[in-house]
């Protein structure tokens, strides 16, 4: 946006350099750009309806509003959207706009004085009232306004604006190749709206009212529902400053200076920013208006809500509780029973972790329903059932609730909780363990159309709950094997949101913890270990999880010990359950490879009893798992066995295929431990049993790339095979066997306790 000192722009609110306080008290003004819209609108009535397609008429009426409401754009811009939509009228307004540019101000005059003939005549070509008839009518009545030394300045900026454009032109034309092929060109969406790109607004004058609100309303719809078609933070927070500068008592201009601070986490400018925006709601008197004497309490109240908001997202727990107070304490005095239900809402989410949060939150629901408030009813309602996973009930009862919620949802049009809905749909499904149901969930948010109408070009659903889904995911198709896939969703993770977004974080952390399974599971410690301090700025917890990981499989036990037993304390705290129970059995393993497999039982017992409690199944399979690892080291692997039978099911069906290779390799290893007391023909059908189960794990760990598994795997079998008295197997497997262990190092305690 040009400066308003700028001579090539015209601005009638501009008295000897002096800018007048009300810029928008007039609501439009003539500019070079306009002009040659004019122009356009002009050739296009007088075209007849047989010199252009209806094809081409349709796109043109579709390219209108967008140019009518946007700000200026370059001529050699204009002259390319005209072009896309009909190439014979492009050729004759640029020929217009030339013939006008290089010959006399009269030209300009008689072009004025000739719009006035679009409203005359029985059937006018142009209605008074319709959108492009007062465009007309504001042009034209801007236009008679000014002096002689105005219009001659807007011929001059006209000239100007003029060898700009056809200076662009010539450029770009040397630039493209000679041949073009023939045909009709297909108008792509992108092109069919006008957005507001940096290059286009920094060519702009001085915005109009009109242009201004379409300014601000078009970048926080963008924000909202498609943040990489927005202008940069940077770039915006320029406009903004310059269109206050026109007009520092704009108050919606000080609200999208607030959302543009929120995307690059500025607490300070954002909360100067909020402010000034209830300042100016206040000080022009537009809620006095609306609401009457109440108006000034209600932004008061308002202002107070949004700042506890605010500093909450920041992490600022105590600031928030002070803001939230002072807005419980107006809204109880003006009597305001909708901003006290928000502000029972924000109580909720300062008190979490309280015993009695479950109670204020049902209160909450209650009274959201009483005072017609689907909005944050549903919220309530998800926010119940999230509270309720953690706890650990069943998953019958929490979908009945999101039922019940996803109902309010259609009833109003709600499409942003619905999302919402879905991508809790899918953590709750993963949490329990149901990796199918969780599939089937992020697939259905993907699959959704948005039910609110937004521009052409634009991306829909382009949400935090989207983003959560697309994580969920890439994470379950790395647990496969997928990991082609994992990167091409990861990928349009990264175009979607780029890394100076609001949700970035969520697919950096997603990236970074399938990069760390990847290295682990290929024996690169060193590699997984420089990952660990990524993940930890994203998620200490996870960090630390995941550090305690890496010092474990390099056998550093006593340091992996002294980590794991402080989160422990730490996630206990916090009732992390799910971590505490990945600590745990993490803890049971450490104490197993230190030859203290007694030691890790009452772990691993305690660790099944949480995931029992709060029916987590996959962390509970996973924990027999361990517990059958333990008994068989004990020399008892009849009951491993028989522990094996009931946890191998929904490993197999909806565990990773690392957690499958495990378990049907530890099978193999019970099987090859029992058939010791078996007869010689029943012992030799077991052992076939166990190579059976060795290369279905062999299989499972080569989809993951898992060489270290693979090895001990191809070892056993060997062993096996020499066993049975097959020689070549033996070979073949000793070989490989012998290349993988050449490649790796060695860790640990060998898996293999008994033949």
């Amino acid at each position: 946006m040009a400066s308003v000192h700028e001579s090539l722009y015209f601005n009638p609110m501009m008295t000897n350099g002096v800018v007048h306080a009300n810029v928008f008290g007039i609501k439009d003004w003539v500019t070079p750009y306009k002009i040659a819209v004019l122009v356009l609108l002009n050739e296009m009535g007088r075209t007849g309806e047989g010199a252009v397609s209806l094809m081409e008429r349709r796109r043109l009426n579709q390219l209108l509003l967008p140019l009518l409401q946007g700000p200026d754009i370059t001529l050699s811009k204009l002259y390319k959207l005209i072009e896309d939509s009909c190439p014979q009228l492009a050729n004759s307004v640029q020929i217009r706009i030339k013939l006008m540019a290089e010959g006399e101000l009269k030209d300009m005059e008689q072009f004025f004085d000739d719009l006035t003939d679009s409203f005359s005549g029985t059937e006018p070509e142009v209605h008074k009232t319709s959108v492009v008839g007062l465009f007309l009518r504001h042009m034209i009545l801007a236009y008679s306004k000014l002096s002689f030394s105005q219009v001659f300045k807007l011929y001059t900026a006209l000239q100007q604006y003029f060898q700009s454009g056809e200076k662009k032109t010539a450029g770009d034309t040397e630039m493209e190749p000679a041949g073009r092929e023939d045909g009709e060109r297909k108008m792509e969406k992108e092109e069919l709206d006008v957005s507001v790109r940096e290059e286009e607004v920094s060519c702009s004058g001085p915005l109009s009212q009109k242009q201004a609100e379409f300014f601000l309303s078009q970048q926080a719809s963008l924000l909202k529902n498609d943040e990489t078609k927005a202008l940069t933070p940077a770039s915006l927070q320029k406009e903004l400053n310059n269109l206050l500068k026109f007009n520092p008592d704009f108050a919606e201009a000080h609200y999208l200076s607030y959302l543009n601070n929120l995307r690059v986490q500025d607490v300070f400018s954002s909360t100067h920013s909020l402010l000034h925006y209830f300042d100016r709601l206040i000080l022009t008197g537009a809620e006095s208006k609306s609401n009457g004497e109440e108006g000034y309490g209600r932004s008061l109240r308002y202002a107070a809500l949004n700042l506890a908001a605010l500093h909450c997202r920041f992490g600022h727990y105590q600031q928030a509780e002070l803001a939230l107070q002072e807005a419980i304490r107006i809204a109880q005095e003006s009597n305001d029973h909708v901003c006290l239900q928000h502000c029972l809402s924000w109580l909720y989410v300062l008190g979490q972790k309280r015993s009695d949060s479950g109670v204020l939150l049902e209160h909450s629901v209650r009274k959201a329903v009483h005072f017609g408030l689907p909005y944050l009813a549903s919220l309530g309602i998800q926010s119940l059932v999230q509270q309720r996973a953690f706890a650990g009930k069943t998953a019958n009862k929490l979908m009945d609730a999101l039922k019940d919620s996803d109902l309010l949802h259609w009833k109003h049009s709600l499409s942003e909780l619905i999302d919402i809905s879905i991508a809790q749909k899918t953590a709750i499904w993963r949490l329990y363990g149901r990796s199918t149901m969780a599939l089937q969930q992020a697939q259905m948010l993907l699959s959704m159309n948005s039910l609110e109408s937004v521009n052409s070009g634009v991306q829909q659903n382009n949400t935090e709950s989207f983003a959560v889904a697309l994580c969920h995911l890439a994470e379950l198709h790395a647990e496969q094997g997928c990991f082609a896939a994992a990167s091409e969703v990861l990928k349009h993770l990264k175009e979607r949101f780029p890394p100076n977004s609001q949700h970035a974080q969520l697919w950096m952390l997603c990236d970074q913890k399938i990069q760390f399974d990847r290295a682990m599971n290929d024996g690169k410690f060193h590699m997984a270990d420089s990952l660990v301090t990524g993940i930890t700025a994203l998620n200490s917890i996870e960090g630390v999880y995941r550090k305690a990981v890496v010092l474990q499989a390099q056998n550093q036990m006593s340091e992996a010990h002294k980590l794991l037993q402080k989160l422990l304390s730490y996630c206990e705290k916090l009732k992390n359950t799910e971590m505490v129970i990945s600590v745990l059995l993490s803890v049971a393993e450490l104490y197993w490879r230190s030859a203290t497999p007694t030691i890790a039982m009452p772990v691993l017992l305690q660790a099944l009893a949480l995931s029992k409690e709060y029916r987590l199944q996959y962390l509970a399979s996973e924990t027999v798992l361990n517990l059958a690892f333990a008994q068989l080291i004990l020399g008892i692997p009849e009951q491993a066995l028989t522990l094996l039978h009931m946890a191998i099911e929904p490993i197999l069906a909806d565990g990773a295929i690392l957690d499958k290779g495990r378990a049907m390799f530890l099978v193999a290893k019970c099987q090859v431990a029992s058939a010791a007391s078996y007869e010689p023909p029943k012992r030799t059908e077991a052992l076939e049993a166990a190579i059976e189960n060795l290369n279905e794990a062999k299989n499972y760990f080569s989809k993951v790339d898992c060489k270290e598994r693979i090895r001990d795997v191809v070892y056993f079998q060997a062993r096996l095979y020499h066993t049975l008295g097959k020689t070549q197997e033996r070979n073949r497997c000793a070989m490989l066997f012998r290349q993988l262990h050449q490649e790796l190092p060695s860790h640990g305690v060998p898996l293999i306790n008994h033949l």
